[in-house]
């Protein structure tokens, strides 16, 4: 009996000890995914952030680097922009038409690769230059970015109106 007993209790010890040991691993894999995944999404929120710094200042040098070379800006009632040229072009009309005060509220980033999303809202106010009048804005966006040599970028970008 002892003869059964012993190798069996030492099975049992090495198998939990491996399961231990394989555990260790999966919690150390998970950790550090963890931790990049926290990091690339405060580089999104930085990314998102300078976005709207740039959108207050109406500043089109800001927003360009922000896109990547074959990016999409598709806003609520116009054409869509697509390439720097284009969006060049769409983001001076815009400027040129408005100017935006506006705080973003990040609701949610998804990381996945080089690829992520964002849906974010924003608040605040626009002043119409053909007037003078300063009008509420309200808005929620969704961003497809791209991380491109080390930097996210925004891919696509679209807004609506949520009144």
């Amino acid at each position: 009996m002892k003869k059964i007993i012993i190798p069996a209790a030492l099975l049992i010890l090495a198998t939990s000890c491996q399961n231990k040991t394989e555990n260790q691993s999966i919690n150390n894999n998970k950790n550090k995914t963890d931790m990049t995944t926290t990091t690339e999404k405060q580089a999104i929120e930085k990314m998102l952030f300078s976005y709207r710094d740039a959108l207050n200042a109406s500043d089109v040098a800001q927003v360009l680097p922000l896109y990547t070379q074959d990016g999409v800006f598709m806003p609520s009632n116009g054409p869509s922009a697509i390439g720097q040229e284009q969006i060049k072009g769409s983001y001076e009309f815009v400027f040129k038409t408005i100017q935006l005060h506006i705080e973003f509220f990040i609701d949610e980033i998804v990381v996945n690769g080089d690829y992520a999303f964002a849906r974010t809202t924003s608040k605040g106010t626009t002043l119409i230059h053909a007037n003078g009048q300063t009008v509420p804005e309200e808005n929620r966006e969704l961003f497809v970015l791209q991380k491109v040599d080390g930097q996210w970028k925004i891919s696509r970008y679209m807004f609506n109106k949520m009144k």
